[in-house]
């Protein structure tokens, strides 16, 4: 067993840092002033294939208890995904299917890794005893709580005024990740804000089944490069497996307001560090060299700080000179308009998202903003975004 920490300093930040909200705050508290290695858990439903910045924020989260020397606990829900979460969804998630989700959690383990000392880490997928129940335990997990409690959810009740479908399978989901809890005997459970409801499922569930109710840290959620909360769905997102090149642009695509939350959240630079950029864009620093300092400790991070230096200095070259890549792809091309041309070349991976990029201007023939009507030759340079370019061969 790993020796605990008692660290005050340490303790104090582990509770305070991007933290939410703490359920119940003085007994987790006094839990990790006693010296005792409490179980950590985490779970990740495989709904897709990567892990992005959102989702690093309770890993890293998880990474500061295991630091503490508590026992984390990663669950890999498998079963959960096949159900589907609705905690933040404004309309039905569908079900998906077992091979999907197969593909999905792949490299869940290697991406999670990337964050979390596996050797550390009790790995767990949730399938092991969700699929072992019946319709009997079921009912009597189901009864520890009402339909009002599910109906008193924000997006619930948004899409109950509304008249919009609302299936029994959506109220089971809370109990699945609530027996998750009793399954490993948590005593702390982590996950952003919109999981509240399940959080609050596992201290019910454990209660019912005899134990004792486990703590829950909430994290804030963050937004995308869009400034809306990061989502693969939306395309928003920052990858823990995105090359550094990407990475580091991405994070400099970032809307400025989002500088000081990325680096609370997502980085584990000091927060006497972090203050101190705080006050220097107060003093009138320009954000463009915060957020070059959040691309450096993001890309150190994730690769090093060497990478992270580069992908700098390649991007002053890129951007701040407006030169153009030297290694864009070279591709070859049939398609008449620009519609057709993106989705072609893969710079859009539908019609309908090639219009989109073009209505928002985010696309450029020859380093101009180009419309559905511009027209494009060999050897013109096709750019979407800060960071795509694909040079008509």
């Amino acid at each position: 067993m790993a020796k605990v920490s008692t660290d005050k300093k340490k303790i104090q930040e582990l509770l305070s840092r991007g933290v939410a909200e703490v359920v119940e705050l003085k007994s987790l508290e006094q839990k990790l002033k006693s010296g005792k290695q409490l179980t950590v858990k985490l779970g990740i439903d495989a709904t897709g294939p990567n892990l992005h910045l959102g989702r690093s924020i309770p890993l890293l989260k998880l990474r500061a208890f295991q630091e503490l020397g508590h026992q984390a606990v990663f669950i890999i829900g498998d079963a959960t995904a096949e159900v589907g979460d609705t905690s933040d969804k404004d309309s039905e998630r569908p079900m998906l299917k077992p091979e999907q989700v197969k593909i999905n959690m792949k490299t869940y383990l290697k991406q999670a890794g990337l964050v979390v000392d596996l050797n550390k880490t009790k790995v767990l997928y949730n399938s092991v005893w969700l699929k072992k129940l019946g319709f009997k335990e079921i009912g009597e997990q189901a009864d520890s709580f009402s339909l009002a409690e599910f109906m008193a959810r924000d997006n619930i009740k948004r899409r109950h005024q509304k008249g919009q479908r609302i299936s029994l399978r959506e109220l089971l989901y809370p109990l699945m990740q609530g027996y998750d809890s009793v399954q490993v005997k948590a005593d702390v459970e982590l996950g952003g804000t919109d999981q509240r409801f399940n959080l609050l499922a596992g201290r019910t569930l454990q209660q019912h089944y005899g134990q004792r109710p486990q703590d829950i840290m909430t994290n804030n959620l963050i937004e995308g490069t869009d400034g809306r909360k990061m989502s693969s769905s939306w395309g928003n997102t920052i990858n823990l497996t995105d090359s550094a090149k990407d990475m580091f642009g991405r994070v400099m695509s970032l809307p400025d307001q989002l500088i000081l939350p990325y680096f609370i959240h997502c980085t584990i630079s000091g927060m006497n560090e972090i203050k101190q950029i705080e006050g220097a864009l107060q003093r009138g620093l320009n954000p463009k060299e915060a957020k070059e300092k959040l691309a450096k400790a993001i890309v150190s991070f994730y690769y090093d700080s060497k990478v992270a230096a580069r992908e700098a200095e390649n991007f002053k070259a890129q951007f701040s000179s407006k030169s153009l890549p030297q290694d864009m792809l070279e591709k070859k091309f049939r398609a008449k308009n620009l519609v057709d041309l993106l989705v072609e070349i893969k710079l859009a991976s539908s019609k309908s998202e090639a219009r989109r990029l073009i209505q928002q201007k985010g696309v450029k023939i020859n380093q101009k903003t180009s419309d559905e009507a511009s027209s494009f030759t060999v050897g013109d340079v096709i750019q979407v975004g800060k960071r795509k370019f694909v040079r008509l061969k």
